[in-house]
């Protein structure tokens, strides 16, 4: 009898316990998953940008600025024992029941208006990109993203008619300034002068015994930017030429600019240039060999494309195994994540339930 008692009671706390665990369970696997789910919602977001604006289309944002995982469990549990007597033979049972519920709830803010223009239509501060090359993202891919002008070097653009791919010495001097990252005879520095960012350029910091190696280098940046021969520090200042001397004007890209770019070197299906949908694909110069991110098109991605998305009758990816490519759509998305990072709280809230 004591037996039967002590099953049924271990029934109900086995049903009992099972429910008491299930919030740390489901913590471990979902923070992980919605983060995951997030990354590549975000990558989809901007290819999407970037295949838009190859045909003119104004690109929408969206922020999911709340997830909230609600998760309902209702459990109960019922006894019975019962000691026979005479020809009645005991018996026991057990009866219990656990439901489960799991209603996501997901909310957007949708970027618009002063948010829209501060985030994505005015081009990014020096003093916000540089920055990005002293923590080791490297210049070359930096400046060839996010720079429209070098000291009045172009580099390529979408809308520029017969000089869209840009002057060869654009990408010779991001190529010289990326060598002399590798070698040590690079640093950006940023400083606070009067309360306000300024952002300095510093050539010829190493004291290695490689240090000759990059006169030549050092001599081709002075020369292509009108640098002073004798100074190290350079300021960086916004702008589409500077003085030369101890000045170095960049005229930085918008977000919108950026993608717009990204989207000009993109190659489409031929009829789609025949029949005046968008313009010929932006051409290589100054050494390039490869656009900044490589996207595919065809009918129908691999399996594990890197990121992918639909247009019209074409669907554009990113292959998995294309470092550099991914690399790269990295990179634009830190730079989206700095230029939005002042804009969360300008704009209406959107809240779906998913259920």
């Amino acid at each position: 009898m004591k037996r039967l008692h002590g099953l049924v009671t271990c029934c109900a706390l086995t049903l009992f316990a099972g429910c008491t665990s299930i919030g740390p369970t489901r913590l471990k696997a979902d923070q992980v998953d919605y983060a995951r789910a997030l990354g590549d919602a975000k990558k989809r977001e901007i290819l999407a940008a970037v295949v838009g604006l190859r045909y003119a289309d104004a690109p929408s944002f969206l922020t999911v600025s709340q997830i909230i995982a609600a998760y309902n469990v209702d459990a109960s549990a019922a006894s019975t024992l019962n000691a026979g007597s005479g020809s009645v033979p005991n018996y026991a049972s057990a009866t219990g029941t656990l439901s489960y519920s799991n209603h996501p709830t997901f909310t957007f803010t949708p970027t618009t208006g002063e948010a829209y223009a501060q985030a994505y239509i005015r081009p990014l501060a020096p003093s916000l990109v540089l920055p990005l090359a002293e923590g080791g993202i490297p210049i070359d891919l930096l400046l060839r993203i996010s720079a429209q002008s070098i000291g009045g070097l172009q580099n390529g653009t979408a809308l520029g008619g017969e000089d869209s791919a840009g002057s060869p010495q654009f990408f010779q001097l991001i190529q010289a300034l990326r060598r002399l990252q590798l070698a040590g005879e690079l640093n950006v520095e940023s400083r606070n002068v009067n309360n306000e960012q300024h952002v300095y350029l510093v050539l010829g910091t190493a004291t290695t015994t490689g240090e000759a190696n990059a006169v030549p280098d050092l001599m081709l940046v002075r020369k292509l930017l009108h640098l002073k021969g004798n100074a190290g520090t350079f300021e960086i200042v916004y702008g589409q030429s500077s003085r030369g001397g101890d000045q170095i004007a960049i005229l930085t890209r918008s977000v919108l600019g950026i993608l717009t770019d990204l989207g000009a070197q993109v190659r489409v299906p031929h009829d789609t240039i025949d029949d005046g949908s968008t313009k010929p694909t932006v051409a290589l110069v100054g050494g390039e060999t490869r656009p900044t991110v490589v996207v595919q098109n065809g009918d129908k991605p691999p399996a594990d494309a890197y990121v992918a998305v639909r247009y019209g009758a074409t669907t554009y990816w990113v292959e998995r195994n294309d470092f550099d490519s991914k690399y790269a759509f990295t990179v634009v998305q830190n730079l989206m994540a700095l230029a939005e990072a002042d804009t969360a709280s300008k704009a209406p809230v959107v809240t779906i339930p998913a259920n």
